[in-house]
């Protein structure tokens, strides 16, 4: 049923009425299925979609889904010298899907962007879903050639391309340490890096990001948006931008690590020089300043024991 909804959604994103006959004799199916689809929009997919009789059926406005022409339209001789873009209607999660690819050789620079992902999960395992159409879910195969222990603080340069991105659209966000992006101090990004390969020959990096664009819908912690901020701005263009400050980054940090991104980090970081929280998957939390972070891409805060180096951990703020 998935497929002829998103078939039935294309018909309806010009934001017209079109009857459930029509849409029936284009799609190749009764009537009866077409409702069915479009009730699945309603309810599997939280879509609104208005039905008058005699008119037919109708979204609130236009829906942009995610077009590859229009995507490549946004690149840059860069991007669009190294990017490969699919398109996925439903999955279960880029990051799955494009690993697999990754295995099987799929070509380096290969993104795969999804409408919709039944199983989206970020860092620690969190559950990531977000409704149709209010953000964007995607992934980037990169194939570097620097081996998995030369990869440390690669989604801190992740960040500063998503900073470097939204930016360009007035958003005012920050970088929490080790990656998510803020917006008014709650989440509105995250990046999900996955890796496989040698310690010291290439490495295959699959590198997964989720934005809210709108509001995401049944989250199971604080997330802001675009919208709530005033930022209009459409998926395609926006993941073409991204694209195009991802290449370049990626590109300097296999040639250069993240030292030559250090100071740059700095000065997008969330809780600089502020009290914080360390939490752990196991042992207890740390508390002290955060002071940066060092060549690799590792935290430093200052404890009462005296300074401490974190490669792994969940930031938050502590309250004064």
């Amino acid at each position: 049923m998935s497929d002829l909804a998103f078939a039935v959604l294309r018909t309806l994103a010009d934001g017209r009425f079109h009857s459930g006959e029509a849409m029936a004799q284009a799609l190749g199916c009764s009537r009866t299925l077409v409702w069915q689809a479009v009730h699945h929009l309603e309810n599997e997919f939280g879509l609104t979609i208005f039905s008058v009789r005699g008119q037919g059926y109708r979204l609130p406005q236009p829906f942009a889904l995610l077009d590859v022409p229009a995507i490549r339209h946004q690149l840059g001789e860069d991007a669009a010298n190294v990017f490969t873009l699919a398109l996925a209607d439903e999955i279960d999660s880029s990051n799955t899907q494009l690993t697999t690819r990754a295995a099987q050789g799929a070509p380096h620079g290969l993104v795969l962007a999804a409408e919709r992902q039944t199983a989206g999960r970020g860092r620690l395992g969190r559950r990531w879903q977000m409704q149709l159409g209010a953000g964007l879910t995607f992934s980037v195969l990169w194939r570097f050639d620097r081996g998995l222990s030369g990869l440390a603080g690669l989604s801190l340069v992740v960040g500063i391309a998503l900073v470097r991105a939204l930016r360009q659209f007035g958003a005012p966000v920050t970088l929490k340490w080790p990656n998510d992006v803020l917006l008014d101090g709650r989440k509105l990004a995250g990046i999900l890096i996955e890796l496989s390969g040698d310690a010291l020959g290439s490495a295959a990096v699959v590198i997964g990001i989720g934005l809210n664009l709108s509001a995401p819908g049944d989250v199971d912690q604080p997330v802001a948006n675009l919208a709530d901020a005033g930022i209009k701005v459409g998926r395609n263009v926006l993941l073409g931008t991204l694209l195009n400050q991802l290449a370049p980054l990626l590109s300097q940090f296999d040639r250069e690590g993240f030292a030559a991104f250090r100071d740059e980090w700095h000065g997008m970081a969330a809780y600089l020089a502020q009290p914080v929280r360390l939490n752990f998957s196991h042992g207890e939390p740390v508390e002290g300043i955060a002071v940066g972070v060092d060549d690799n891409g590792a935290l430093l805060v200052d404890t009462a024991a005296g300074r401490r180096v974190f490669h792994v951990g969940e930031v938050s703020l502590r309250a004064s």
